[in-house]
């Protein structure tokens, strides 16, 4: 299976704790390529559908619902977690991505 950074996967995120977002939900794949070509963990940030407008999540449209990345939440997982591909991300939500990692991570 190809990944490539901005894909959006289907992942099985149990078993969790706390207040982790958990089961099968899309998820943005956030780790740089030469890390998903030659590892077999990657960096996602999980989505949700139920969120408020927090300054670390991204509203977007997924699957014709309104939905949310989730920054706050990025995690690194083993592949096989993964189920199948179902899109990516546009190129301004690349960039609001961006900003929002290099704010929190960064600056």
């Amino acid at each position: 299976m190809v990944i490539h950074q901005y894909d959006i996967f289907w992942v099985d995120l149990d078993p969790t704790i706390g207040h982790e977002i958990k089961k099968v939900r899309p998820c943005v794949v956030l780790s740089p390529n030469e890390m998903n070509f030659n590892i077999d963990t990657i960096i996602i940030a999980p989505m949700t559908t139920k969120s408020r407008n927090y300054p670390t999540r991204i509203k977007i449209d997924f699957e014709k619902k309104a939905g949310w990345i989730v920054l706050d939440q990025i995690r690194t997982i083993d592949k096989i977690r993964l189920k199948e591909k179902a899109s990516n991300l546009r190129e301004i939500e690349i960039i609001k991505v961006k900003n929002i990692l290099k704010e929190m991570l960064v600056d």
